[in-house]
């Protein structure tokens, strides 16, 4: 596994700095509009590193780690997952400099998005929405709200302009190139001030462009109608949504206006709405897409069988898992809400979860049991499994309990000889775990039982590729 020592040790230091001023209404904001999303660990670490940076100042005096742990109470993995967090949401940039086997940081923290950036994001605001629900969302909206400054009718405004009062004196004498130096800022010197926020953006290369103008004709859509701002509203909106090309260029159709310019209030409307059909009338959550790096393998070059699957499972998403075994098609509305419920409520990593899918689908006939599921996901959250090898080896040691859970079975029945079962397990089973005085090995192997196994890797043949 890549562990969080191996990104940084208490020993490294590290230096806080403020890309412009923060201000004291950034922590409302902060607190109220980021937290549901980061959780309370990264916010504290973002206060704390804030708090760090003098008053009207842009950078911190230099710490070492182990400080930031005493300071937080926390570990290291703990502070390296909340910096993980806030780089990915847009609130700290991480810099890092190696020198003579030493490492030293830069911690920049990023001003968060003001309310009117964070309400009309299309992304954050809709994540938000969904983890605290629409009377939380919008009591939040009243309370970044205000009553509009209008002028009443009756009133005249009689602001005097800047020229009605002020005008120009020539002087007598000036040094130029003297005076011009003193007015030009220093080289290597910025002025402390604030600076704007940017959104979330999605990187562009996750979308495949290419084949959504295939699809979409130059009589239809124009291709001076694709700005940079359609574009980019495009790959925000098919990661938000998980949507295709196929399926966008519908979207983008529905979109256009008279003059043929895609609307891209109109184009999230369309697919906020075709999500929302399409789920129930839910909106998406905000999870993690793969495996955190720190709980990954630490393979870099997967050798063996073993190895290259456990990579498969680090760096695949779980609907993505489904998509590989179905051979391409779609996962379905409840099996996806299984998921869901399994990483939201138990707290499991990606990447175990994948491993949960797989032991779960061939001891079920290829099925997701939400029963199953959920209880086998309860165990795994109560032993604090976090790794894809950890998983594996817990479905190894309790294969025989989840048998038991499989059929129903609370207790065992006394005097009764236990049967002889000859299920479906992934290739990363241990069967050696299966010799028992009672159980054969090879010889009690079914042929539908190969023939699933057979199926199963060639699903999985994906990954190599």
């Amino acid at each position: 596994m890549v562990q969080h020592w191996q990104e940084m040790l208490p020993i490294d230091r590290y230096v806080a700095s403020s890309n412009g001023l923060l201000y004291e209404y950034d922590r409302k904001i902060l607190t109220f509009l980021y937290q549901p999303l980061i959780g309370p660990t990264s916010l504290s670490l973002y206060f704390t590193l804030w708090a760090q940076v003098e008053e009207n100042r842009l950078w911190s005096e230099s710490s070492s780690h182990h400080g930031l742990m005493n300071i937080m109470g926390l570990n290291l993995n703990d502070i390296y997952q909340a910096r993980l967090k806030l780089e990915g949401i847009g609130l700290i940039k991480t810099l890092v400099r190696v020198e003579d086997g030493t490492r030293s940081f830069i911690y920049e923290l990023q001003p968060p998005l003001t309310p009117d950036q964070f309400f009309l994001d299309g992304m954050l605001n809709i994540y938000l929405y969904r983890k605290i629900g629409k009377n939380q969302y919008l009591k939040l909206k009243r309370f970044f709200s205000d009553k509009a400054v209008q002028a009443e009718e009756r009133y005249e405004n009689i602001t005097r302009a800047f020229q009605d009062i002020y005008e120009t004196a020539t002087p007598t004498t000036f040094q130029f190139s003297e005076d011009a130096e003193n007015i030009q800022q220093e080289e290597g010197q910025v002025f402390v001030g604030r600076n704007h926020s940017t959104s979330i953006q999605v990187d562009e290369t996750g979308f495949d462009f290419d084949l959504l103008l295939a699809g979409l004709t130059e009589a239809l859509v124009p291709r001076n109608s694709l700005t940079k701002k359609v574009r980019e509203a495009i790959s925000n909106l098919s990661f938000l949504y998980g949507i295709d090309p196929i399926q966008m260029k519908n979207l983008v159709l529905s979109s256009l206006d008279a003059d043929d310019k895609i609307n891209i209030e109109d184009l999230r409307k369309a697919a906020r709405d075709w999500f929302q059909f399409e789920n129930q009338d839910q909106l998406p959550l905000l999870i993690d897409k793969i495996q955190p790096p720190m709980n990954q393998s630490k393979t870099r070059e997967p050798k063996t069988q073993e190895e290259q699957l456990i990579h498969y499972l680090d760096t695949t998403s779980p609907r993505q898992l489904l998509i590989d075994i179905s051979g391409g098609g779609e996962a379905s509305k409840s099996d996806l809400q299984i998921i869901e419920d399994v990483m939201f409520q138990q707290k499991l990593l990606p990447g175990v979860v994948n491993v949960l899918i797989q032991y779960v689908l061939l001891k079920t006939d290829m099925k997701l049991t939400k029963g199953y599921v959920e209880k086998i996901a309860s165990h795994w959250a109560r032993k604090k499994i976090k790794t894809v090898k950890e998983a594996m080896e817990l479905a190894k040691k309790e294969h025989r309990q989840y048998l038991d859970w499989a059929e129903g079975k609370t207790a065992k029945t006394p005097g009764k000889k236990k049967p002889i079962r000859t299920e479906a397990l992934p290739d990363w089973f241990d069967h050696e775990q299966e010799n028992k005085p009672n159980v054969t090995n090879e010889t009690e192997k079914t042929e539908d039982y190969e023939a699933k196994k057979r199926a199963l890797e060639e699903r999985l043949k994906k990954y190599k590729s």
